[in-house]
């Protein structure tokens, strides 16, 4: 082995242990943080996306479950909450790591129900924990009952991708949107996975439609809303959609597309991961017929 070859591969590997435990703490500060909506029933916030605990009697529902190096301190969070009740259901709203990675750490050994299409994905990724998979799956609705309480999951059309639900809790007039909904933001649509803008749209102008001015709404990432919140989400998109619309009508690229901008109104919904940049970019290439 060369010198030369010799200190390059010392220092990759001194790189890659140095980095191990970085990756190993990358949630070491953050907190599970809960926020009563009713009576045993919360939205909890950590790392990746909001989920939902219900507690009725013996039993114990979750909706999505983050990151698997979250787990720990999801079941602690649920302990302090329900009187040290075990998990008995898990849902997850669609296939994204950030609220199914923790599913076979939360709850390998009890019931996780999903949209089919998030069982057909996720059984196609050989990485994933096969004791994380979803055991339930439907294609419509499936309402459960847990004791006094009704929990109904709608299976949506395509939008953030081609898997996801809802999930209502009834008699509390509370909904859990999945990635439907991202709160003061602009929303990721997974296309690679089935999702549309026009599907998109869609869904949020049906749902709100199912909403009235009481009913909470836990987004997938963002605050806590209200029918009125997820209005403006649409209003965001359908303007945002006429400026792309309108620049592409007007002959530009999507290179120039992005250097024109969408202007200062829209510029509050810019974020890390969904960019002025990379929604004009989505906007651009959607398929709205």
């Amino acid at each position: 082995m060369q010198p030369g070859l010799k200190l390059s591969l010392t220092t990759a590997l001194l790189l890659l242990l140095a980095a191990a435990p970085l990756q190993a703490d990358r949630f070491k500060d953050v907190q599970v943080e809960e926020t009563k909506l009713a009576d045993n029933l919360y939205m909890l916030s950590g790392a990746g996306g909001n989920m939902a605990t219900l507690i009725a009697a013996d039993k114990l529902l979750l909706v999505d479950a983050q990151y698997a190096e979250m787990a720990d301190k999801i079941k602690a969070k649920l302990k302090q909450l329900s009187g040290q009740r075990s998990l008995t259901t898990l849902i997850n709203t669609h296939v994204h790591g950030d609220h199914v990675g923790g599913n076979s750490a939360l709850a390998a050994d009890v019931d996780i129900i999903a949209h089919s299409k998030v069982l057909s994905r996720l059984s196609q990724d050989t990485e994933f924990p096969r004791s994380g998979l979803p055991k339930t799956t439907f294609n419509e609705q499936l309402t459960l009952h847990l004791n006094n309480q009704t929990v109904r999951l709608d299976a949506m059309p395509a939008g953030h991708t081609d898997g996801d639900i809802v999930v209502w809790f009834e008699q509390a007039n509370v909904v859990h949107f999945g990635d439907l909904l991202f709160e003061g933001r602009f929303p990721f649509i997974d296309t690679g996975r089935g999702g549309s803008v026009k599907g998109y749209i869609d869904n949020t102008r049906s749902l709100i439609g199912m909403l009235n001015d009481q009913t909470k709404v836990i987004p997938g990432h963002g605050q806590l809303t209200d029918k009125a919140g997820v209005q403006r989400s649409l209003d965001m998109m359908l303007a945002t959609l006429a400026i792309v619309q309108g620049y592409k009508a007007a002959g530009m690229t999507e290179q120039q597309a992005v250097g024109q901008g969408l202007g200062e109104q829209w510029q509050s919904w810019h974020w890390n991961f969904i960019t002025e940049e990379r929604w004009i970019k989505t906007l651009y290439h959607a398929d709205i017929n």
